[in-house]
């Protein structure tokens, strides 16, 4: 497997492809400062390839048995085990951040991301009424089609699994835009995908800009299912371009929250865990702790400590 190339490509149809326009932007290592690598800047013509494929894929996809996608998920899982030191470098190289971190959560979080889904497909329950003899209801969980996922920069594989796995464990197909900033491990998990066999077209990975792909993604009218990871303001933008096709939306919007420390509390407790969520991951976690609030009788001895 190879952890950098000078380009990355578009993943469409079970093949790594170049962008329609042929343009690429630099991925920067922050480390240095420096490009390491390129990653394709897409556009419109890009996500259009990739519906075309997902929509081909859907038809096998949906029909298979939940038993049968379990199995591609768990080998998914399994791969990204095998490749955890590689999946890790090449995560902390392209984020910044600690390897440590990158092998001990972001990664092993991935690989459990897949073997969760594929389990649970397993044990889905639903309820059915029978009302004065005479009617029968019950509910049919059935795949809704193609998935567009739009994850963030600071947790890359762990988040882009978190979207992915659920989506096509269930029967959908997915067309995923990672970050543009921080593209490495998408890229590498793409290569997973093919080793593992994953029928063509399941996912599609399409790289780029937000206004140009991910403004196309939320849009599409053949997308009805987007997820959304990212800031309050880009959120409101999905939600605005999916209201009139109805689709359905799932937003997480980042909100960060305060520490409240109370004076009966054990402070020593309370400031190492303080400092752990305000700093972890470079307090680039949406439930990092961006404020604490002390009540006032304990507050010089918490500052002083």
């Amino acid at each position: 497997m190879r952890t950098e190339s000078p380009q990355i490509q578009n993943f469409i149809d079970n093949q790594f492809v170049e962008p329609d326009g042929g343009a690429y932007l630099d991925n920067i290592e922050p480390a240095t400062g420096k490009p390491y690598s390129q990653v394709a800047d897409s556009d419109a013509r890009d996500v259009e390839a990739a519906v075309a494929a997902a929509e081909q894929a859907f038809v096998d996809w949906s029909k298979k048995s939940a038993a049968e996608r379990s199995k591609f998920l768990l080998r998914i899982a399994d791969l990204i085990e095998r490749d955890l030191e590689k999946l890790a470098r090449a995560e902390s190289i392209d984020t910044g951040k600690p390897l440590s971190l990158a092998r001990t959560l972001d990664i092993p979080r991935a690989a459990s991301n897949f073997r969760f889904f594929a389990t649970a497909i397993l044990h889905t329950e639903s309820e059915a009424h029978i009302t004065d003899n005479v009617a029968f209801n019950y509910t049919l969980r059935q795949p809704r089609g193609i998935a567009g996922l739009i994850s963030p920069w600071n947790l890359p594989l762990y988040l882009l699994s978190w979207k992915i796995a659920p989506a096509i464990a269930v029967g959908n197909t997915a067309i995923a835009k990672p970050s543009e900033l921080t593209p490495m491990t998408a890229y590498m998990l793409c290569e997973i995908v093919r080793e593992v066999g994953l029928p063509n077209g399941v996912l599609n990975v399409v790289h780029g800009t937000g206004p140009n792909v991910g403004a196309a993604i939320t849009a599409h009218p053949k997308i009805n299912t987007i997820s959304f990871t990212g800031g309050t303001v880009t959120g409101r933008k999905v939600a605005e371009a999916c209201a009139p096709l109805f689709k359905k939306v799932s937003l997480e919007l980042g909100g960060k929250n305060p520490n409240v420390v109370f004076a009966d509390a054990n402070l020593d407790a309370a400031i190492a865990g303080s400092l752990r969520s305000s700093f972890a991951n470079q307090g680039q976690v949406c439930l990092c702790g961006s404020r604490v609030f002390v009540e006032r009788s304990a507050y010089k001895d918490f500052v002083e400590r």
